[in-house]
């Protein structure tokens, strides 16, 4: 599998859904750095990017708008706001590539407390 794959989608299944993906932002590889390479867009063409290999651990962290992907920069430097003013959601996971199926590191199950 390619990084292409993952994220066209993640494209794919917002669209399915009435949803556009914003492609400011991306997701990172996850490393010795907090942002490490590979840039991880929320959309792509699939086969295309490295190839997925075990070992690799990858935040995956697209915002989903309700409207267009179009989004505005705040004067603050930080804060995003969509566009057009719809609701959006940005969220993030934490994926370990294995040689089996991926394992989700902050999927709620895991990681609560029992």
């Amino acid at each position: 599998m390619r990084l292409g794959d993952i994220c066209a989608e993640i494209d794919d299944e917002a669209r399915r859904n009435r949803f556009s993906v914003v492609r400011e932002f991306v997701g990172h590889g996850v490393g010795r750095k907090l942002h490490e390479e590979p840039q991880i867009p929320n959309y792509g063409k699939r086969g295309s990017g490295p190839r997925l290999k075990a070992g690799m651990t990858l935040a995956i962290e697209p915002m989903i708008n309700m409207g267009t992907a179009a989004v505005r920069l705040l004067e603050d430097g930080w804060t995003v706001r969509t566009a057009d003013g719809l609701p959006s959601a940005h969220f993030e996971h934490t994926v370990l590539i294995t040689r089996d199926e991926p394992e989700i590191l902050t999927w709620r199950g895991k990681t609560q407390l029992k």
